[in-house]
């Protein structure tokens, strides 16, 4: 058994052919862009397929299914992009564009589910049937597997990590809520709240890893905290419990055997995970002695997408 997944992005698709053990055999590119009709999109991704077949020494026609991770708001039991606003898409019936093109099944997926598929199935996550991801980038994404499947709610319109709300009446998000987990566990609102405190200690060691507000990264806070800077700490304190409130309440609901940090917020560490278990499981209902838990970090980097969309071929072609 042969897949192909195809993790597609605004300026390229990663792909890779990977066997029924869950081996990426070979892997290739080609490039993507906004200016581009969807049909050439289709005819570039049949193309990277077939390109990928034939260096694992395949026909196209003896791989399974295509899966793909795509950004924007997906309707993967149809296989169409609702909406990609980088690249204007509206209604694009992207999975029967390739399949008419290549010739097999394709299925299609929001490419976070698809990171947090590949997570669950070949990073952070193997070994365990239920896991949620929570990505920590711009903003805070992830998805939920449970078991061993990934669940992505009516018309695939949930699993919207980010947008649960932690503060009543907090921050204004971008979705027009007040309060969402993303507000205070993204890496932009960890760099607002490094900027703020920046401010208000102007003797603080961060200043010594940004001595410019525009140089405050994710990173900032932490690298200060870890020299003992007591403001960096307060900021690193604040962040854990944000995060860690966000955690409990998806554990509470999905009780999942493993929670799984990826982005870029995530390099941190075991000097995040180990706060961040010891706020979580504080605050979770059932005891670890009954359900146990894990928060561990992910491992594939950015092939995780890759990984996902063939684990989601897989599950989806049936075998």
């Amino acid at each position: 058994m042969y897949y192909i997944g195809i993790d597609l992005g605004g300026m390229s698709a990663k792909g890779g052919l990977m066997d029924g053990e869950g081996k990426i055999v070979c892997t290739a590119r080609c490039a993507t862009s906004a200016s581009d009709p969807p049909e050439k999109t289709a005819d570039d991704l049949a193309a990277l397929a077939e390109k990928l077949a034939a260096e694992g020494g395949i026909a196209l026609s003896g791989v399974s299914a295509i899966g793909i991770g795509s950004p924007g708001v997906i309707d993967s039991a149809e296989g169409n992009v609702v909406f990609w606003s980088n690249f204007g898409w509206k209604n694009v019936p992207l999975g029967d564009l390739v399949r008419r093109r290549a010739g097999i099944p394709v299925f299609v997926t929001n490419d976070a589910n698809a990171a947090a598929l590949g997570e669950a199935k070949f990073g952070g996550g193997k070994g365990y049937s239920d896991s949620v991801m929570i990505t920590l980038g711009t903003g805070v994404g992830g998805g939920i597997v449970m078991g061993g499947k990934l669940v992505e709610g009516y018309r695939s319109a949930g699993g919207e990590l980010g947008h649960t709300v932690i503060r009543k009446g907090g921050v204004k998000c971008t979705c027009g809520r007040r309060g969402c987990l993303e507000c205070y566990a993204s890496a932009t609102a960890l760099k607002r709240e490094t900027r703020a405190s920046m401010q208000k200690h102007p003797s603080s060691l961060m200043w010594k890893f940004a001595p410019d507000l525009e140089q405050v990264s994710g990173q900032t806070a932490f690298l200060a905290a870890r020299e003992g800077d007591r403001a960096a700490r307060r900021v690193v304190k604040g962040y854990v419990e944000a995060l860690g409130d966000g955690i409990a309440n998806l554990v509470n609901l999905l009780r999942p055997q493993a929670v799984i940090l990826g982005g870029g917020v995530s390099n941190e560490g075991e000097y995040l995970l180990s706060r961040v278990r010891r706020y979580v499981l504080k605050n979770i209902y059932a005891p670890v002695s009954y359900a146990p838990l894990e928060i561990v970090c992910a491992r594939l980097g950015n092939d995780a997408g890759l990984y996902g969309a063939c684990a989601y071929a897989m599950q989806r072609g049936g075998k």
